[in-house]
């Protein structure tokens, strides 16, 4: 058994996974999300001193938690040399090897590809290499996207991926286990993998980088690239001046008054709450992105930066963990909050609260049939917000399309008429409802999944 062991600190929402790497004494960290109480929880749990804390690339996803928590813990702090940043770093390049302690080191190998200056960092102990933590390079049957530097080096940094992942093949064991940041649902990822965990002989077998040769990899990952967050834009440039500390304090409370104030003036007023308890009732004019969905990638991308966000929740602590996701993306503090029920949101006025129509594809299908079921008003418009690869895969025939992320500024597009709202499984379709509901329109939520609206007899179409 290794004298290494490592630990995940898994990042759902934005798709992420960050690592300690330890010897029982000292630790390695390695691409920390930005609050870094939870590494520091992990490591006084594991009775171990953050010693190193390691960047595999600077980030485009997340705000990093490296600089603050090797300046909180005495760190070293290691970077790429090639990298121009704001603060003092270990400027590390291929090769270098680090002793992080006498029994783990850890090698430095460039992998450009996902951005020009990547670094995967190889964890070795008495015995040998125990696994690679791989960033956004190498990745659970896939790698990561090429095109977040730019759309113009999209091509080249492919090619330079397929060449960094079998460089890692070559240099490394079958059984050297593969640590990567991205992979989970993450927008850096050139795919995605539902595989929990992975060795490099597992990834020859399965990764493209790995079975196919050059230019076949880089088409085929090429034409499965698609839209990113917007929010990316504000990432890179804040990793390079290095982020200041994250204030996760109770932000300021708004009564009820305050939030008509905010949704009169137009700004996001956000109900973290269930989509389904958003149908059931809601403060008329609010925006619906549950915390039980990848809320901050969504709300985020969406959103324009630096536009006053007031997050409504169910309780302080659904406000609160709200409140953390946001920052991980650089929203640092909410104009205001709210915990409890529409009611008091609505300072127990009626007249300011809201419901929302939900169906399924099986209702669309007897409604488009002339089979309107009584509690739905019929479909004029059948509006698909998934983004475009989803929609070139197969899509319902006569509907209109419009990626959510570009709904708010698109909103005059959607044809007059009652709208039934649909995406690949019902959070999207709620977030769209409520903005198009908050615009005066009639909807219908479509609270279902794709897969399902062939078998309910709709025609698809991939034209």
């Amino acid at each position: 058994m290794s004298a290494i062991r490592t630990e995940v600190v898994e990042t759902s929402s934005l798709g992420d996974r960050s690592y300690l790497a330890h010897d029982g004494q000292v630790a390695l960290v390695v691409d920390p999300q930005r609050d870094i109480d939870r590494f520091l929880t992990l490591a006084g749990r594991l009775g171990v001193r953050v010693t190193h804390v390691a960047e595999t690339h600077l980030h485009n996803d997340y705000v990093s938690g490296g600089l603050a928590l090797a300046r909180l813990t005495g760190a070293a702090y290691l970077v790429a040399a090639a990298d121009d940043v704001a603060f003092d770093r270990v400027a590390v390049t291929d090769g270098d090897e680090i002793a992080v302690s006498e029994t783990m080191r850890v090698r430095a190998v460039a992998t450009p590809g996902h951005t020009f200056h990547h670094l995967s960092y190889i964890v070795s102990g008495p015995d040998g290499p125990v696994g690679v933590f791989t960033g956004g390079s190498l990745l659970f049957g896939t790698t990561g996207r090429t095109d977040l530097v730019g759309t113009e080096h999209a091509r080249p940094l492919a090619y330079r991926q397929h060449t960094s992942a079998r460089h890692l093949a070559d240099l490394l064991p079958d059984g050297a286990h593969v640590w990567p940041t991205h992979g989970f649902g993450s927008f850096c990822s050139a795919g995605q993998s539902d595989v929990a965990a992975s060795t490099i002989g597992q990834e020859k077998r399965s990764n493209p980088a790995l079975r196919l040769e050059a230019d076949d990899f880089v088409a085929e990952t090429l034409e499965g690239l698609d839209a990113y967050p917007a929010y990316y834009a504000h990432m890179g440039v804040r990793n390079t001046t290095g982020a200041d500390p994250v204030d996760l304090t109770p932000a300021r409370a708004a009564d009820a008054a305050e939030l008509r104030e905010r949704i009169a003036a137009g700004e996001w007023v956000v109900d973290l709450r269930s989509r389904k308890a958003f149908a059931r009732r809601h403060l008329a004019g609010t925006l619906s992105f549950g915390l039980d969905g990848p809320m901050s990638t969504w709300l985020g991308w969406m959103i324009e930066w630096g536009t006053p966000l007031t997050l409504l929740g169910d309780s302080r602590e659904q406000v609160a963990a709200a409140q953390r996701e946001l920052a991980r993306i650089g929203i640092d503090r909410p104009a205001a909050t709210a915990s409890g029920t529409p009611r008091e949101w609505a300072g127990g006025d009626a007249t300011r609260l809201g419901g929302l129509a939900v169906a399924s594809f099986t209702d669309l299908a007897a409604a488009r049939a002339g089979r309107v079921p009584g509690h739905l008003s019929a479909p004029d418009v059948v509006l698909d917000v998934r983004l475009r690869n989803e929609w070139r895969a197969g899509h319902i025939d006569g509907a209109t399309h419009v990626p959510l992320p570009e709904l708010p500024h698109r909103l005059g597009e959607v044809p007059p008429g009652t709208v039934w709202v649909h995406c690949g499984s019902g959070y999207r379709a709620a977030a769209a409802s409520s903005l198009l509901q908050r615009a005066g329109r009639r909807v219908v939520h479509i609270d279902d999944a794709f897969e399902d609206a062939a078998d309910a007899g709709l025609p698809i179409t991939d034209h």
